[in-house]
C-alpha cells in the first residue's frame, strides 16, 4: 500500500510519501513514490504515486520520454498545472488500458492515482490529485491538502490543524505526524519517508529529506507527539457524574 500527502498553503508546498510497496510476512519491499522532473528553469513539477507499480513506472517512463523527445505536449510545454494534470491523466489512462488488454491479465488491477504539485511560470503554486479515471481535483481554502493511498489514519490531524495560513515549517511537521500516525496503524505503509518543502516562487527543490525508520528526528517527533497526546487526554474535563442515569437493560 502507499500513503502520500500534498499540502498547498500560502507559503508553498509540502509533499510527503512513504516507500513501501509490499508488506508480506516475509517479504517487505520498498520503492520511492516521489519523483521530481528535470524541467525548464521556469517551472518545477513533482509527482507522488499510488497504486499499481507497473502502471506508475510505465507512466513515469512515458512522461520522461515525451519530455526528452520534445513532443507537442509534455511537462516543458504545458502552460499551467491544470494542463499538466490533464496530460498526466491522459497518459495514465492509456497505460492502464494497455495492461487491461494484455492477455492473461483479466484479474489484474492496473489502476493508479497521482498527485501532481509544483509551480509553472507566473502561475501560483498548487497541487492536483489525478484519479485512475484521468480526471483531477485540486486543493481548496477549506481543505488545503490532498491524499492518495492509505489516507484514513493520517487524515484527522490534517483536518484539525492544517490551514492556508500555517507556516510552512509547522505544516511540514503536521504532515510528518500524519505519516507517522499512518505507519503506526498500518503495516503496509513504511519508511523511508520522503519530505519535500517547496517555498513559493523559489523554483528550487533544495529542501528534500529522506527519513529511515530509525531516524533520530522521526523518533523524536513520534515520542513528542505521543507524550503531548497523553497530556492532552489527561487534561480533558472529567465526566459530570451527577448527570449520569441508570441504564435500563432488557434481557
Amino acid at each position: 500500500m502507499t500513503y502520500c500527502i500534498a499540502a498547498s498553503i500560502n507559503e508553498g508546498l509540502i509533499l510527503v510519501s512513504d516507500s513501501r510497496t509490499n508488506a508480506g510476512i516475509d517479504n517487505v519491499s520498498t520503492h520511492g513514490k516521489m519523483h521530481a522532473f528535470n524541467t525548464t528553469s521556469d517551472r518545477k513539477i513533482v509527482l507522488l504515486c499510488a497504486g499499481n507499480l507497473a502502471t506508475t513506472q510505465a507512466v513515469l517512463e512515458q512522461l520522461h520520454r515525451d519530455k526528452l523527445k520534445n513532443t507537442p505536449i509534455n511537462f516543458n510545454t504545458v502552460d499551467c498545472l491544470s494542463a499538466a494534470a490533464a496530460y498526466l491523466g491522459h497518459v495514465s489512462v492509456e497505460k492502464q488500458k494497455q495492461h487491461i488488454n494484455a492477455e492473461g491479465q483479466s484479474a489484474f488491477n492496473p489502476s493508479a492515482s497521482f498527485i501532481l504539485a509544483g509551480q509553472i511560470g507566473d502561475e501560483p503554486h498548487g497541487a492536483f490529485m489525478v484519479y485512475a479515471e484521468g480526471n483531477s481535483i485540486t486543493t481548496s481554502a477549506n481543505t488545503p491538502f490532498l491524499q492518495i493511498g492509505e489516507s484514513k489514519y493520517g487524515k484527522p490531524i490534517l483536518d484539525r490543524f492544517l490551514r492556508l495560513g500555517n507556516s510552512i515549517d509547522e505544516a511540514a511537521r503536521c504532515c510528518l505526524v500524519s505519516m507517522d500516525s499512518t505507519i503506526r496503524s498500518n503495516a503496509s505503509v513504511g519508511p523511508p519517508v520522503e519530505l519535500l518543502i517547496y517555498r513559493k516562487d523559489s523554483f528550487s527543490l533544495d529542501e528534500y529529506y529522506s527519513f529511515e525508520g530509525d531516524d533520530d528526528y522521526m523518533l523524536q517527533l513520534r515520542r513528542c507527539w505521543e507524550n503531548k497526546l497523553r497530556e492532552a487526554i489527561a487534561a480533558l474535563p472529567d465526566l459530570d457524574k451527577e448527570s449520569a442515569k441508570s441504564m435500563q437493560i432488557d434481557l
